[in-house]
């Protein structure tokens, strides 16, 4: 007998054929619906709520349909937002954004796949090219360095809250490489003190949107004046004196010096560009709250700090090509091969 004709004959698959959906198995209740709307960041779903009224208001300008939208509208639709008699032409990343929102809500509607991009991004590559070959450059916010930072907070009066309260934002900001969704989101109970400075729970951010949350420790400094952990613990006090023991760490104050609800992320933008004009840094209008992320980053890789411990306490991965970019711009000075040569 061959062995073929020894194997054993299958037993016949005698599981019962599967049900063919019903109609409510391909719905969510409405609180379901709500907490999936929850689940993205307000910016984000401001932004995206932008982008798409943009879209909708361009089609029904040129009389096209927006929803299913073909792949013609979509290319035209880039067409126009990167044309050239523009007097402020958008970045790529807000075209790219826009053609992602698009497409995420063909998704969303049961039009996965549309409409296609190709043409689309080809244009859209092309725009990069003629912004380069215009001179243009990509933003970036002016890293807060440490003696930027002494100036800023120079100008402040600590015996005030407005004074205080930014001379918090500022240190602790550096000093936790804060993101501005993540500052603006501190909790008084998020940060303790103990024996060796501050810890301070960052719950969600950027890179944590499944909100495992992390510690980032915050050592004492050496100068009272920029200590976070002392400015941190006066600030507490001042709070507690006014009856605030919960809710938001940095808050707005009106000009009667009254204490409001969590500043906005607007409102840290507003208060660092409009310390570092006080201070008569160059060129002021490039600073942000995003430049105490970059200076925190850019003054740790100054002082030798491994690219490793950087990337942790910034929550960065540690291939992240951001950390790089920092290390890079101090090293490009620092070990540049033109020092020494003569010159």
């Amino acid at each position: 007998m061959s062995d073929l004709e020894r194997a054993p004959v299958p037993a016949s698959d005698t599981r019962p054929a599967p049900a063919a959906a019903a109609p409510r198995d391909r719905q969510v209740s409405p609180e379901t619906a709500q907490r999936l709307a929850d689940a993205v960041s307000p910016n984000t779903q401001r932004a995206y709520a932008r982008q798409w009224r943009r879209f909708e208001t361009w089609c029904a300008r040129q009389g096209r349909v927006p929803l299913p939208a073909t792949a013609e509208t979509l290319t035209e639709y880039v067409a126009h937002l990167t044309r050239d008699d523009q007097t402020r032409p958008p970045a790529p990343a807000s075209v790219t954004q826009a053609v992602a929102v698009i497409r995420s809500r063909h998704t969303k509607a049961g039009y996965p796949g549309q409409p296609a991009g190709d043409a689309a991004y080809l244009l859209l590559r092309d725009y990069r090219r003629r912004r380069a070959d215009a001179g243009h450059r990509v933003r970036k916010a002016t890293p807060i360095t440490v003696d930027a930072l002494r100036a800023m907070i120079a100008t402040t009066d600590p015996g005030t809250l407005i004074g205080l309260r930014d001379r918090v934002l500022c240190v602790l900001g550096l000093a936790l490489y804060g993101r501005r969704s993540e500052l603006t989101a501190l909790q008084l109970y998020d940060l303790v003190e103990v024996d060796h400075g501050l810890l301070v729970y960052i719950r969600t951010s950027k890179t944590d949107q499944a909100a495992r949350g992390v510690e980032v420790a915050i050592p004492y400094g050496t100068d009272p004046t920029t200590c976070p952990v002392r400015l941190v613990r006066a600030w507490r006090a001042t709070l507690a004196e006014h009856g605030i023991t919960t809710g938001p760490l940095l808050r707005s104050v009106d000009r009667h010096g009254n204490l409001g609800p969590s500043l906005s992320t607007d409102g840290l933008r507003r208060i660092v560009q409009g310390l570092a004009r006080r201070a008569a840094l160059p060129y002021p209008e490039t600073y942000s709250a995003h430049s105490l992320r970059a200076g925190g980053a850019t003054s740790s890789a100054q002082a030798g700090a491994p690219v490793s411990a950087i990337a942790a306490h910034g929550r960065w991965s540690p291939s992240s090509t951001v950390v790089h970019n920092y290390v890079r711009a101090v090293d490009q000075w620092r070990d540049n091969p033109l020092r020494g040569v003569g010159l």
